[in-house]
């Protein structure tokens, strides 16, 4: 796959990555309607503080991480068409609410269930998945998630002008808002009649079971339940936060981690559940994968897309602070961390179909970040602004790089478990957006950035130990076993139709 066949529109394999990529954009667009307006809201709503906005910011990602392990599942069970077009459509509901709330609770649940939409990500990697081989995926999964990320830079940059200049008045905001969830609505329907699941004669690869992950050995079994136990610590966190900004009670917080712990224990059921009966009968050598794998992208992942949200969380006041700047400079300035976005996911995907081990590409970017990182935590009003920003974009380029070069590995670990693979890595890139957020109330922005460096450096290590080479890593099919053909009720691979072979191969 070259750079010029993404614009062969007559070609449906890219006109289902340009309608998902756009779907993934919309997202975005739609789950960050609020920062770009804050200032406007608290003008508007006399009693709204910046306390409420931050409470406001944390229930926001709050429901993203089990939002994503739950569309994991499902995406696995219906298929990437019908879970965007339903998400999208279901999503636009809050997203309207929350336009037109004008109380503190209706904010409050509406922000909390719009944060859901976050998990629409890890759908879109299951479908690019289905539509482009090994050998291209990376480059296909870069596009994907480079220029649908861009959507909430998109928001920062239209919705001010929409809330204050298009449609102007006391009410401009929420009208904006509301658009978002208009646009959301819509284009759920549009998806679902313009794009199908899989290529013609191919068959959708779908999960053993429901409800949680399978795995091929009894201490992957423990490493899958020991590796779900931060995704309900991160939603703790997120509690606590809230708590300690007095918008819950400590009552209701020791409530919320009863219920946080009960759902943990009925996780730990279902994947009892699943997976007793599989390894007690017996997994064919042919059939197992290491969870080891899906450990290692859960690091990289929580490294990367973690450090990428809480810098962007930062950055800003930091170059306020640190060079004097004005806010719109410094905002501006900033910004070019997330428009990296468009070219470094698509180049980190690129890099892993080409170069010819998608295990060492992913070292080395992960190495990439945790020097320039280091280098960030070195950056004070001593250094020129030019040489401070080139070192951000450098840094910025190695961590939405590795970003792409963690999902151009994730489809090829296990076929039909893919959307769950994704889900689980992706609620860990909100894990570690949530832990480091968390830290860097405690410390100073320059120990910030070694902290965010420590965390890529292990991610390192890691990947240098557990991580392996998937099968078929470069060829024009994904590595199929028979059971994941009789799980789907597709043909034997050995009596596959020749029709089917050439789909694949093209």
């Amino acid at each position: 796959m070259k750079v010029a066949d993404l614009f062969k529109y007559k070609d449906e394999r890219m006109k289902v990555l340009h309608f998902t990529w756009l779907a993934f954009f919309i997202s975005f667009f739609t789950w960050y309607n609020m920062a770009p307006m804050a200032s406007t809201m608290l003008q508007d709503m006399d009693w709204l503080t910046p306390q409420h906005i931050a409470a406001l910011g944390i229930l926001n990602v709050a429901l993203t991480i089990p939002a994503r392990i739950i569309i994991g599942t499902l995406l696995d069970r219906f298929g990437p068409r019908i879970v965007y077009s339903g998400l999208l459509i279901i999503m636009s509901i809050p997203a309207i609410v929350f336009a037109f709330a004008d109380t503190w609770l209706q904010l409050m649940i509406s922000r909390l269930i719009l944060g859901s939409i976050g998990a629409s990500f890890v759908i879109g990697i299951r479908m690019v998945s289905e539509w482009f081989p090994p050998k291209d995926v990376g480059f296909a999964e870069g596009i994907y998630g480079g220029w649908g990320n861009f959507g909430s830079a998109a928001a920062a940059m239209i919705l001010p002008y929409m809330g204050l200049t298009l449609f102007g008045g006391e009410d401009g905001w929420r009208y904006a808002i509301a658009l978002t969830g208009v646009i959301c609505f819509l284009y759920g329907f549009i998806y679902y009649f313009a794009v199908k699941d899989t290529p013609e004669g191919k068959t959708l690869i779908k999960a053993k079971g429901a409800g949680a992950m399978e795995v091929s050995s009894w201490g992957d079994m423990f490493r899958l339940i020991l590796w779900s136990i931060p995704l309900g610590g991160a939603l703790a966190v997120c509690a606590w936060r809230i708590e300690n900004l007095g918008f819950i009670s400590e009552g209701a917080l020791y409530v919320i981690w009863t219920i946080i712990a009960a759902v943990f224990i009925i996780q730990v059921y279902k994947i009892l559940e699943v997976n007793i009966p599989i390894l007690t009968a017996g997994v064919p050598e042919e059939d197992k994968y290491n969870f080891k794998n899906v450990a290692a992208l859960n690091s990289t992942y929580f490294a990367n897309f973690g450090a990428e949200l809480a810098i962007v969380s930062m950055l800003p006041l930091f170059f306020q602070l640190t060079f004097s700047l004005t806010p719109a400079t410094a905002g501006l300035l900033a910004a070019s961390f997330a428009f990296i976005n468009l070219i470094a996911r698509p180049l980190g995907g690129l890099l892993s179909d080409r170069m010819g081990s998608r295990k060492k590409v992913m070292l080395v970017y992960m190495f990439g970040i945790s020097l320039g990182l280091l280098g960030m935590g070195f950056i004070d009003s001593s250094w020129p602004l030019i040489a401070a920003l080139l070192v951000t974009v450098m840094t910025s380029m190695f961590i939405q790089g590795a970003e792409g070069a963690t999902f151009a590995v994730i489809p090829l670990i296990k076929k039909r478990i893919t959307g769950q693979i994704a889900g689980m890595a992706g609620a860990y890139g909100n894990v570690g957006a949530t832990i480091y957020l968390t830290l860097y109330t405690f410390v100073t922005p320059q120990q910030f950035f070694f902290v965010l460096a420590t965390g890529a450096i292990t991610s390192f290590v890691i990947c240098c130990f557990w991580m392996e080479e998937p099968k078929n890593s470069f060829s024009s099919e994904y590595y199929l076993t028979d059971q994941d053909r009789q799980v789907s009720g597709a043909p034997s691979k050995k009596v596959l139709p020749r029709t089917q072979s050439v789909v694949r191969e093209r």
